[in-house]
């Protein structure tokens, strides 16, 4: 799969996906949306294994003014979640992500470095390639979708970062337990959602250093000063970038 743009034969692929998608969740009526986790046998509980990767999270806004009292209205909510959250996924997992959680209203994934199979492969191109994938599709595919069903298009944000991280399994053996990436780059990128806005991406500085220059023309500074995060010595302000690239034509 290239990640430089977004390929008429997946486009087709994937809107024959969520049609087939649609139909299925209108024809079995309410059921959970689909969550893809790391399995959890891979890792002894209290252990982790350190990597290189690139951090997205996406976060739904104004999930919590959705109105769910009655039962329709949350079954209605569980259509649009399942619609949304398993095509999402589905990208993610399409552009060799491992989702970390679904928390019900985000999403949180990681992108290994050279998972992809190829030699100096850049984790953080392909996040930022899947990133945009994602907003085409919502805006293209499932807001449509919704808006013919008399429901609220969702918008969401998303915020993206690479560093060094550790994946954990943490949690008794007998109970609940989970799979967690712990780092300054996940911590970061978690942290910047609050200086995103609605169908937003953003990246932190060292993600947006390992994306090609071409890219970079897209950028404009977000609110460099104002974080309260710093690095290097003496400290600087570490600056978030607001990326307004989108895929524009299919290739």
């Amino acid at each position: 799969m290239k990640y430089d743009g977004l390929y008429r034969d997946y486009w087709t692929k994937q809107v024959a996906r969520v049609e087939d998608l649609r139909k299925k969740i209108s024809e079995r009526g309410t059921t959970p949306a689909g969550r893809l986790f790391p399995d959890l046998e891979d890792l002894v509980i209290g252990t982790g294994r350190r990597l290189d990767a690139t951090i997205m999270f996406t976060d739904i806004c104004g999930f919590t003014g959705r109105t769910s009292l009655t039962a329709e209205q949350q079954e209605m909510l569980l259509r649009v979640l399942n619609l949304y959250f398993t095509e999402m996924i589905k990208i993610i997992t399409d552009y060799g992500g491992t989702v970390e959680k679904n928390t019900g209203d985000g999403i949180m994934a990681y992108f290994e470095d050279h998972s992809a199979g190829t030699a100096g492969e850049n984790s953080t191109q392909r996040t930022l390639a899947c990133a945009m994938t994602m907003q085409a599709a919502n805006l293209e595919l499932i807001s449509p979708i919704l808006r013919a069903s008399g429901t609220t298009p969702i918008q969401y944000r998303t915020t993206i970062e690479h560093g060094p991280i550790t994946i954990a399994r943490l949690g008794p053996p007998r109970a609940f337990n989970a799979i967690v990436a712990i780092g300054n780059a996940a911590n970061f990128a978690n942290k910047m959602l609050r200086w995103v806005g609605p169908d937003q991406i953003a990246l932190g500085l060292a993600a947006c250093n390992r994306i090609p220059i071409s890219w970079r023309r897209e950028f404009a500074t977000l609110a460099p000063a104002s974080t309260g995060w710093t690095y290097g010595t003496p400290p600087q302000p570490y600056p978030i970038y607001l990326y307004s690239g989108r895929w524009k034509t299919l290739l």
